[in-house]
C-alpha cells in the first residue's frame, strides 16, 4: 500500500505487502523490503536499502509508570544516502541517520538519536533516546546504548557492552546521564559503563570490565571495579 501523497524517485523497488504512509519521500535507487512499514513523513535519501519487516518512523508510547513521557510531536525520521537498514529493525521518529550508516537486523533506535556518517549499529543492538553517536563508530552485536549518552567519532564498542544512566535506579533523585565516550576510545566485549562516567580519548576498556569512575585519555582499564592496567 502506497499513499498517493508519497513521493518515490526513480528505480525504487517496493516489496510485496510493504506500507508507505502519507508524506513519505523516497529518493532514487532505493530498495524497500517485503512487509516493511514506512510511517508518515519519513525521508529516505538515494541508494538506501531497507530490509524485510522493518518499521521506520515509529511513534513512541508510554504508560503511567514511565518517568519520561514521550513528546506528542516529533520531527520526521531522516535516513541518509546509501544507508543500509537490516530486517526486523525498528527506528523511531526524531532519528537522523547519516550517509552510509549500517544498521544490523533486529536493531532498535529510539527517538532523538543522531548517528553520523559510516557508523555501524550491530545486530540486536539498542540505542535509547537523546543519544548522539558520531562518525565511523562501530557498535557491535547486542550492545545496549542507554539514553542521554554521547559517543564521539571513531569509537569501537565490542559485543554485549552495557551502559546505564540512572545512578539511583528508578528513584527519580537525579537527572539521567549516560556515559560519555570520547574520540577513538575502544570498549571490550561485555564491558559495563556506569552512569555519567567519561572514557577519555583513545582509552581502552578491557573485556568484562565494570567502569565506575572516569577513564583518562590513552589509558587502559580492566577488572571489576575497573582499574588501570599495570605493565
Amino acid at each position: 500500500m502506497i499513499d498517493p501523497s508519497a513521493s518515490l524517485g526513480s528505480n525504487v523497488f517496493v516489496g510485496r505487502h510493504a506500507v508507505i504512509e502519507s508524506g513519505v519521500t523516497i529518493g532514487d535507487n532505493v530498495t524497500i523490503g517485503y512487509g516493511a512499514i514506512i510511517r508518515a513523513g519519513t525521508t529516505i535519501e538515494n541508494g538506501v536499502s531497507v530490509g524485510d519487516l522493518t518499521v521506520l518512523g515509529k511513534k513512541p508510547t508510554g504508560n503511567k509508570k514511565k518517568a519520561v513521557k514521550p513528546p506528542s510531536n516529533l520531527p520526521p525520521l531522516v535516513i541518509g544516502e546509501g544507508a543500509s537498514i537490516g530486517c526486523n529493525c525498528v527506528i523511531y521518529l526524531g532519528v537522523s541517520l547519516g550517509a552510509d550508516v549500517l544498521v544490523g537486523d533486529l536493531a532498535s533506535i529510539r527517538e532523538f538519536v543522531s548517528i553520523g556518517e559510516s557508523t555501524i549499529v550491530g545486530r540486536s543492538a539498542v540505542v535509547e533516546p537523546h543519544t548522539v553517536i558520531g562518525r565511523f563508530v562501530t557498535i557491535q552485536t547486542s550492545c545496549y546504548i542507554t539514553s542521554n549518552m554521547l559517543i564521539e567519532d571513531d569509537v569501537f564498542i565490542g559485543p554485549c557492552c552495557s551502559t546505564s544512566n540512572d545512578k539511583y535506579m528508578g528513584s527519580g533523585r537525579e537527572a539521567h546521564q549516560g556515559p560519555i565516550i570520547r574520540r577513538g576510545a575502544k570498549i571490550g566485549n561485555n564491558a559495563t559503563l556506569l552512569p555519567g562516567i567519561r572514557i577519555g580519548e583513545r582509552a581502552v576498556v578491557g573485556a568484562g570490565a565494570v567502569i565506575t569512575r572516569d577513564v583518562p585519555p590513552d589509558s587502559t582499564y580492566v577488572g571489576n571495579p575497573g582499574r588501570p592496567l599495570t605493565r
